[in-house]
Protein backbone atom coordinates (compact mmCIF):
# COMPACT_ATOMS: atom_id res chain seq x y z
CA UNK A 1 0.00 0.00 0.00
CA UNK A 2 1.08 3.46 -0.91
CA UNK A 3 2.14 6.41 1.72
CA UNK A 4 -0.34 8.99 1.30
CA UNK A 5 2.31 11.38 0.24
CA UNK A 6 3.67 8.48 -2.35
CA UNK A 7 0.24 7.83 -3.93
CA UNK A 8 -0.28 11.74 -4.43
CA UNK A 9 2.84 12.49 -5.68
CA UNK A 10 2.32 9.74 -7.96
CA UNK A 11 -1.21 11.04 -8.89
CA UNK A 12 0.63 14.58 -9.99
CA UNK A 13 2.78 12.49 -12.55
CA UNK A 14 0.01 9.78 -13.89
CA UNK A 15 -3.46 11.86 -13.82
CA UNK A 16 -2.37 14.97 -15.95
CA UNK A 17 -0.44 12.49 -18.35
CA UNK A 18 -4.01 10.62 -18.61
CA UNK A 19 -5.42 13.61 -19.17
CA UNK A 20 -3.22 14.39 -21.95
CA UNK A 21 -3.36 11.10 -22.96
CA UNK A 22 -7.48 11.23 -23.25
CA UNK A 23 -7.33 14.24 -25.23
CA UNK A 24 -4.48 13.00 -27.55
CA UNK A 25 -6.78 9.90 -28.51
CA UNK A 26 -9.73 12.29 -29.36
CA UNK A 27 -7.59 14.23 -31.61
CA UNK A 28 -5.17 12.19 -33.17
CA UNK A 29 -4.56 9.00 -31.10
CA UNK A 30 -1.48 8.09 -29.81
CA UNK A 31 -2.12 8.60 -25.99
CA UNK A 32 -0.44 5.29 -24.64
CA UNK A 33 2.46 7.21 -25.95
CA UNK A 34 2.38 8.94 -23.16
CA UNK A 35 0.57 7.76 -20.16
CA UNK A 36 2.61 4.06 -20.44
CA UNK A 37 6.09 5.48 -19.71
CA UNK A 38 4.70 8.28 -17.11
CA UNK A 39 3.09 4.81 -15.49
CA UNK A 40 6.51 2.92 -16.12
CA UNK A 41 8.42 5.46 -14.37
CA UNK A 42 6.23 5.93 -11.50
CA UNK A 43 5.64 1.90 -10.83
CA UNK A 44 9.12 1.33 -10.93
CA UNK A 45 10.16 4.51 -8.58
CA UNK A 46 7.82 3.13 -5.60
CA UNK A 47 8.85 -0.06 -6.13
CA UNK A 48 12.72 0.17 -6.71
CA UNK A 49 12.91 -2.66 -9.02
CA UNK A 50 12.22 -3.06 -13.17
CA UNK A 51 9.00 -4.42 -12.25
CA UNK A 52 6.58 -2.38 -13.08
CA UNK A 53 6.50 -2.33 -17.09
CA UNK A 54 3.30 -5.47 -16.78
CA UNK A 55 1.67 -3.63 -14.22
CA UNK A 56 1.90 -0.44 -16.23
CA UNK A 57 0.68 -1.79 -19.63
CA UNK A 58 -2.43 -3.33 -17.58
CA UNK A 59 -2.95 -0.01 -15.94
CA UNK A 60 -2.89 1.70 -19.26
CA UNK A 61 -4.98 -0.31 -20.45
CA UNK A 62 -7.27 -0.12 -18.17
CA UNK A 63 -7.06 3.57 -17.78
CA UNK A 64 -7.93 4.19 -21.28
CA UNK A 65 -10.07 1.46 -22.40
CA UNK A 66 -13.56 3.82 -20.89
CA UNK A 67 -12.71 6.36 -23.69
CA UNK A 68 -13.01 3.48 -26.41
CA UNK A 69 -16.06 2.45 -25.49
CA UNK A 70 -17.39 6.03 -25.47
CA UNK A 71 -15.88 6.77 -29.33
CA UNK A 72 -17.75 3.53 -30.13
CA UNK A 73 -20.89 5.02 -28.89
CA UNK A 74 -20.15 7.83 -30.51
CA UNK A 75 -19.68 5.83 -34.26
CA UNK A 76 -23.42 3.98 -33.16
CA UNK A 77 -24.89 4.92 -36.34
CA UNK A 78 -21.61 4.23 -38.54
CA UNK A 79 -21.66 0.78 -36.41
CA UNK A 80 -24.96 -0.14 -37.84
CA UNK A 81 -24.11 0.15 -41.79
CA UNK A 82 -21.69 -1.93 -41.04
CA UNK A 83 -22.39 -4.48 -38.70
CA UNK A 84 -22.14 -7.62 -41.18
CA UNK A 85 -18.27 -6.75 -40.74
CA UNK A 86 -18.67 -6.19 -37.18
CA UNK A 87 -20.24 -9.70 -36.83
CA UNK A 88 -17.26 -11.09 -38.85
CA UNK A 89 -14.56 -9.47 -37.36
CA UNK A 90 -15.36 -9.38 -33.65
CA UNK A 91 -14.11 -12.89 -33.98
CA UNK A 92 -10.88 -12.17 -34.52
CA UNK A 93 -10.76 -9.90 -32.72
CA UNK A 94 -11.59 -10.94 -29.36
CA UNK A 95 -9.30 -14.50 -30.22
CA UNK A 96 -6.44 -12.15 -30.50
CA UNK A 97 -6.45 -9.66 -27.63
CA UNK A 98 -7.14 -13.32 -25.56
CA UNK A 99 -3.86 -14.47 -27.12
CA UNK A 100 -1.83 -10.88 -26.72
CA UNK A 101 -3.05 -10.47 -23.26
CA UNK A 102 -2.37 -13.65 -21.97
CA UNK A 103 1.31 -13.31 -23.13
CA UNK A 104 1.76 -10.55 -21.26
CA UNK A 105 0.92 -12.08 -18.17
CA UNK A 106 2.21 -15.53 -18.76
CA UNK A 107 5.50 -13.72 -19.59
CA UNK A 108 7.97 -13.35 -18.04
CA UNK A 109 8.65 -9.39 -16.83
CA UNK A 110 12.37 -8.63 -17.50
CA UNK A 111 11.27 -9.98 -21.26
CA UNK A 112 8.06 -7.71 -22.01
CA UNK A 113 10.61 -4.41 -20.23
CA UNK A 114 13.37 -5.29 -23.20
CA UNK A 115 10.25 -5.36 -26.05
CA UNK A 116 9.18 -1.85 -24.81
CA UNK A 117 11.67 0.17 -26.76
CA UNK A 118 10.78 -2.10 -29.63
CA UNK A 119 7.10 -1.52 -29.22
CA UNK A 120 7.54 2.17 -28.78
CA UNK A 121 9.51 2.57 -32.16
CA UNK A 122 6.54 0.65 -33.80
CA UNK A 123 3.96 2.76 -32.64
CA UNK A 124 5.87 5.81 -33.59
CA UNK A 125 6.74 4.70 -37.04
CA UNK A 126 2.86 3.77 -37.32
CA UNK A 127 2.19 7.74 -36.29
CA UNK A 128 4.87 8.54 -39.24
CA UNK A 129 3.00 6.27 -41.45
CA UNK A 130 -0.49 7.25 -40.60
CA UNK A 131 -0.95 9.73 -43.57
CA UNK A 132 -0.19 6.90 -46.21
CA UNK A 133 -2.53 4.35 -44.45
CA UNK A 134 -5.36 6.04 -43.89
CA UNK A 135 -4.68 7.22 -47.91
CA UNK A 136 -5.41 3.57 -48.35
CA UNK A 137 -9.38 4.29 -47.79
CA UNK A 138 -12.13 4.14 -49.88
CA UNK A 139 -14.19 7.01 -50.99
CA UNK A 140 -17.33 5.17 -51.29
CA UNK A 141 -18.75 1.40 -51.21
CA UNK A 142 -17.97 -1.19 -53.50
CA UNK A 143 -17.85 -4.89 -53.78
CA UNK A 144 -15.26 -6.55 -51.97
CA UNK A 145 -13.16 -9.73 -53.08
CA UNK A 146 -13.96 -12.73 -51.05
CA UNK A 147 -9.76 -13.30 -50.39
CA UNK A 148 -9.85 -9.95 -49.15
CA UNK A 149 -12.10 -10.64 -46.58
CA UNK A 150 -10.46 -13.52 -44.74
CA UNK A 151 -6.86 -11.57 -45.49
CA UNK A 152 -8.67 -8.81 -43.78
CA UNK A 153 -9.90 -11.34 -40.63
CA UNK A 154 -6.57 -12.61 -40.65
CA UNK A 155 -4.59 -9.30 -40.29
CA UNK A 156 -7.34 -8.27 -37.70
CA UNK A 157 -6.23 -11.67 -35.79
CA UNK A 158 -2.57 -10.34 -35.63
CA UNK A 159 -3.78 -6.58 -34.71
CA UNK A 160 -5.77 -8.22 -31.99
CA UNK A 161 -2.72 -10.07 -30.72
CA UNK A 162 -0.40 -6.67 -30.97
CA UNK A 163 -3.34 -5.00 -29.79
CA UNK A 164 -3.80 -7.33 -26.31
CA UNK A 165 0.34 -7.14 -26.08
CA UNK A 166 0.48 -3.62 -26.49
CA UNK A 167 -1.79 -1.78 -28.38
CA UNK A 168 -0.30 1.37 -29.27
CA UNK A 169 -1.19 2.35 -32.90
CA UNK A 170 -3.48 -0.27 -33.37
CA UNK A 171 -6.06 2.42 -34.55
CA UNK A 172 -3.98 2.80 -37.59
CA UNK A 173 -3.22 -0.84 -38.59
CA UNK A 174 -6.76 -1.33 -38.60
CA UNK A 175 -7.75 1.87 -40.64
CA UNK A 176 -4.92 0.93 -43.18
CA UNK A 177 -6.50 -3.21 -43.44
CA UNK A 178 -9.84 -2.23 -43.20
CA UNK A 179 -9.34 -0.25 -46.34
CA UNK A 180 -9.26 -3.33 -48.54
CA UNK A 181 -12.52 -4.37 -47.58
CA UNK A 182 -14.05 -1.43 -49.88
CA UNK A 183 -17.13 -1.35 -47.75
CA UNK A 184 -17.71 2.31 -47.28
CA UNK A 185 -16.61 5.77 -46.77
CA UNK A 186 -13.15 6.82 -44.15
CA UNK A 187 -16.65 7.33 -41.54
CA UNK A 188 -18.35 4.03 -41.60
CA UNK A 189 -14.54 2.59 -41.37
CA UNK A 190 -13.66 4.82 -38.35
CA UNK A 191 -16.51 3.62 -36.88
CA UNK A 192 -15.89 0.20 -37.30
CA UNK A 193 -11.95 0.75 -36.01
CA UNK A 194 -13.28 2.27 -32.77
CA UNK A 195 -15.81 -0.98 -32.15
CA UNK A 196 -12.64 -3.70 -32.77
CA UNK A 197 -10.81 -1.53 -30.82
CA UNK A 198 -12.94 -1.60 -27.97
CA UNK A 199 -13.33 -5.11 -28.40
CA UNK A 200 -10.18 -6.08 -28.07
CA UNK A 201 -9.24 -3.20 -24.98
CA UNK A 202 -12.04 -4.52 -23.33
CA UNK A 203 -10.59 -8.24 -23.63
CA UNK A 204 -7.49 -7.64 -22.65
CA UNK A 205 -8.71 -5.11 -19.45
CA UNK A 206 -10.75 -8.27 -18.20
CA UNK A 207 -7.94 -10.78 -18.66
CA UNK A 208 -5.70 -8.04 -16.78
CA UNK A 209 -8.27 -7.38 -14.26
CA UNK A 210 -8.76 -11.11 -14.05
CA UNK A 211 -4.60 -11.49 -13.49
CA UNK A 212 -4.42 -8.75 -10.54
CA UNK A 213 -1.75 -6.84 -12.88
CA UNK A 214 -4.44 -3.83 -12.22
CA UNK A 215 -2.46 -1.12 -9.93
CA UNK A 216 -5.94 0.00 -9.06
CA UNK A 217 -4.83 3.05 -6.76
CA UNK A 218 -3.67 4.69 -9.64
CA UNK A 219 -5.79 3.12 -12.46
CA UNK A 220 -9.10 4.85 -11.25
CA UNK A 221 -7.63 8.82 -11.09
CA UNK A 222 -6.27 8.14 -14.32
CA UNK A 223 -9.59 6.64 -16.03
CA UNK A 224 -11.49 10.00 -14.28
CA UNK A 225 -8.60 12.08 -15.92
CA UNK A 226 -8.59 10.33 -19.47
CA UNK A 227 -12.60 10.88 -19.55
CA UNK A 228 -12.10 14.83 -18.73
CA UNK A 229 -9.00 14.80 -21.02
CA UNK A 230 -11.27 12.61 -24.14
CA UNK A 231 -14.38 15.34 -23.27
CA UNK A 232 -11.65 18.20 -23.41
CA UNK A 233 -10.12 16.54 -26.94
CA UNK A 234 -13.18 16.38 -28.75
CA UNK A 235 -14.12 19.70 -27.98
CA UNK A 236 -10.75 21.55 -29.14
CA UNK A 237 -10.82 19.15 -31.85
CA UNK A 238 -12.42 21.37 -34.07
CA UNK A 239 -10.08 23.94 -33.54
CA UNK A 240 -6.83 22.39 -32.98
CA UNK A 241 -4.16 21.32 -36.19
CA UNK A 242 -4.50 17.89 -35.88
CA UNK A 243 -0.95 17.47 -37.72
CA UNK A 244 0.54 19.82 -34.87
CA UNK A 245 -0.83 17.15 -32.39
CA UNK A 246 0.60 14.30 -34.72
CA UNK A 247 3.83 16.40 -35.02
CA UNK A 248 3.73 16.02 -30.96
CA UNK A 249 3.29 12.80 -30.35
CA UNK A 250 5.60 11.59 -33.04
CA UNK A 251 8.68 13.96 -31.21
CA UNK A 252 7.48 12.23 -27.70
CA UNK A 253 7.74 8.38 -29.16
CA UNK A 254 11.05 8.89 -30.74
CA UNK A 255 12.37 10.50 -27.49
CA UNK A 256 10.84 7.69 -25.62
CA UNK A 257 12.43 5.24 -28.27
CA UNK A 258 16.37 6.62 -27.91
CA UNK A 259 15.64 6.87 -24.05
CA UNK A 260 14.49 3.06 -23.39
CA UNK A 261 16.80 1.75 -26.26
CA UNK A 262 19.51 3.52 -24.16
CA UNK A 263 18.30 2.59 -21.00
CA UNK A 264 18.44 -1.45 -21.96
CA UNK A 265 21.74 -1.06 -24.05
CA UNK A 266 23.01 0.20 -20.82
CA UNK A 267 21.57 -2.81 -18.92
CA UNK A 268 19.19 -0.16 -16.73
Amino acid sequence: MLLPMEYWQACLIVCPAAAVGGAINAIAGGGTLVTFPALMFVLESLTGTGAGSIAANATNTVALCPGSFSSSWGYRREVRELWRWTRLLALPSIAGAILGSWLVVSGDEQVFRAMVPWLICLATALFVLQPRLTGLLPAASGETPADHRWLVAILQLAIGIYGGYFGAGIGILMLSSLSLLNAGSIHQINGLKTVLAGLINGVSMVIFIADGSVHWPLAVPMIVSAMAGGWAGATWARKLDKRLVRKIVIGIGMTLTVWYFSQLLTGR
